[in-house]
């Protein structure tokens, strides 16, 4: 139930955004959700896109940094305590989160997309514990 996300390593400075968004949007290639995070020297921008090893080649043909990575896609009710209930259950599993960013989607859902430290066992112990997933044709 993995996702192929987009991470592009892009320096800090005026115009390196653009170019990434120019050439995706040359070549196509429809940003589903994002999120860029940044240091004063460089910045991380994690993508979903509709054809993401067409995104990764274009990319790094012109020279960017860019890497393809699995992610857990799970969907939330809209109730206090959803996304805490998720992360506890990873956290009893020992599973940890390298980083989260709210998910885009074509329903109404709500939805979060993890980096989990394994991937696998995440899917895993999140369905035993009656999580709902997307795939990559439910968000593209």
């Amino acid at each position: 139930m993995a996702i192929r996300q987009l991470s592009v390593f892009l320096e800090n400075r005026a115009g390196r955004l653009e170019d990434v968004l120019n050439l995706l949007k040359e070549e196509q290639i429809n940003i589903i959700s994002l999120s860029l995070a940044d240091t004063s020297d460089y910045g991380m921008l994690r993508l979903l896109v509709n054809d993401p090893e067409k995104g990764r080649e274009v990319l790094k043909r012109d020279g960017f940094s860019a890497t393809l990575n699995q992610i857990v896609a799970v969907t939330l009710p809209h109730q206090v305590g959803a996304l805490q209930q998720v992360i506890h259950t990873l956290y009893q599993s020992g599973i940890n989160v390298e980083y989260m960013y709210a998910l885009c989607t074509r329903t109404d859902e709500a939805a979060i997309a993890i980096k989990p430290s394994d991937s696998e066992k995440a899917e895993k112990v999140l369905r035993e514990a009656g999580a709902h997933f997307f795939e990559e044709g439910d968000v593209f």
